[in-house]
Parts: structure tokens; C-alpha cells; sequence
């Protein structure tokens, strides 16, 4: 069941063309958080993957919310490690599922993150859609990450739309053949390098020093079997206080 946004956040209603309505599932307070865009390609090279799960996690320790497309590649790594401080923009109305490889994570952003949709029900996507909801990804976030693109590609499209809204542009350094894309905006001075990770991420939030430590180690360390070597049993003192949950072997800090 999809809810209507009821007010509508000012920058999606200052594009050149405007969100009139949006339609949310889970937590739309999320909307209220800073908020960094991600985006990239659907075949992402190891180095891609790793330094945006890197990156993301980061954000998230910083409660910084992921603006992503909830597509395959760069958009999945970038939700699965900044959740729940993740929202995600879809191309569909929120009744449908898609793309269906992403099934479990759209299903666990639709309670315990966000997701927003120009569309009430039954919207299946057009090839259009995707663009329209790009510009929406971008809109939301204070600056556009594109960690991996090829040039002429639907990030590409993104980066076009930054420069439109005035967004500033981030990208990882790549070797001169891999991510042609964001390489040439490099090249052109349209885009910013990030060099360290955790320096970029404290241009948005700190840590919190004082954090529990166990929900610390928890949001670095998903695997159920070495949460449990460490701590043993005060993990199902914190799942059954709320403040975790337990999926298919992960644990997942709430």
C-alpha cells in the first residue's frame, strides 16, 4: 500500500519539470536526513563494488542518507550498505516489483527504508521513466556520486542533470579504460575526484565516538557468525530490545 507525500520537498518542486505527486512506502522522516546520490552502472567492475560499499557504509554511520534507483549493480551496493539510511527512487508505481533481482532488498526498503514514486498503481515502466526518475535521484541528494559509468549512459544522463540543478559531481578515480564516463567528466573539469573515502564523508556528518559498540561492530560486520563469536548472546538481547533484526544470516542494525 503506497501513501502520498503530502509535501512535497522544495527541490523536486523547482525542476525544470516539477514532481506534482509522490507516493512513498516505509519511513518518509527519511526525506528529512542529508542526503548524498549514487549512481552507476548494472555491471560494475570489483573495484566499483568495493569502494561503494565502502562509501556507503560510511554515509550510513553518519546517518546520511543513499539516494539511489534501486536498479541492479551500483544502485543495489549502494541501498544494501547504507540501509536502513537509504531511499529509493523507482520508475514504476511502488505495487509492482522491479527489477526482480532486487526483490528482497526493494521488499526490506518498503518497511524499514524508503521508497518514492511519481506513480499511485499499476505503472509498469517505460524507457522514459528511467529518465524522469533520474532527475529525481539527483534532485534529492546535496551532491551526485557516479561511481562507475560508460560514456553515453543513463549516468551520464545523471551527471547532465547535476549540472543543470547546479549539484556538484563526485567520481572515483579509475584506470584510463575502465569507466570512460566519469573519466572524461574528470577530464572536463565536470566533476571531482574522491580520493579518500572517509574524507568525503565527513564533508556530510561525523561519527558518533560514542556509539554502542556493539551496533558499531554490527554495521561494519553483517555476518551472524562473527557477531555471535564476539558477543554471543547479547545479540538476542538486542533483537528482542528492537534494535536489531536477523535475515538470512545478516544481521541488520534497525
Amino acid at each position: 500500500m503506497s501513501c502520498k507525500v503530502t509535501e512535497l520537498p522544495l527541490e523536486l518542486t523547482l525542476l525544470s519539470n516539477p514532481v506534482k505527486e509522490l507516493y512513498y512506502q516505509g519511513k518518509s522522516k527519511l526525506l528529512e536526513n542529508k542526503k548524498i546520490s549514487i549512481v552507476g552502472t548494472r555491471h560494475p567492475i570489483s573495484y566499483t563494488k568495493e569502494s561503494v560499499a565502502k562509501l556507503a557504509a560510511g554515509l550510513r554511520k553518519r546517518k546520511v542518507c543513499v539516494v539511489s534507483g534501486g536498479a541492479m549493480g551500483v544502485d543495489a551496493i549502494a541501498h544494501k550498505n547504507s540501509f536502513p539510511f537509504t531511499i529509493g527512487i523507482m520508475a514504476n508505481s511502488l505495487d509492482i516489483v522491479y527489477p526482480k533481482v532486487n526483490y528482497n532488498l526493494i521488499k526490506s526498503m518498503q518497511e524499514d527504508a524508503l521508497l518514492l514514486s511519481e506513480y499511485e498503481k499499476d505503472h509498469v515502466a517505460r524507457s522514459y521513466d528511467f529518465v524522469l526518475r533520474n532527475r529525481i535521484v539527483v534532485a534529492l541528494g546535496e551532491v551526485l556520486v557516479i561511481a562507475e559509468a560508460d560514456e553515453n549512459s543513463g549516468s551520464i544522463r545523471s551527471a547532465e542533470a547535476a549540472l543543470q540543478q547546479g549539484k556538484e559531481i563526485y567520481v572515483f578515480p579509475h584506470r584510463l579504460n575502465d569507466s570512460k564516463g566519469t573519466n572524461e567528466l574528470l577530464k572536463r573539469g565536470l566533476a571531482k575526484p574522491i580520493y579518500d573515502i572517509e574524507e568525503f564523508c565527513d564533508m556530510f556528518g561525523k561519527v558518533d565516538e560514542n556509539q554502542d559498540e556493539f551496533l558499531k561492530f554490527c554495521q561494519d560486520n553483517s555476518s551472524l557468525e562473527k557477531i555471535l563469536d564476539r558477543f554471543g548472546d547479547l545479540l538476542y538481547e538486542y533483537e528482542l530490545d528492537g534494535k536489531i533484526k536477523i535475515e538470512n544470516m545478516k544481521v541488520i542494525v534497525v
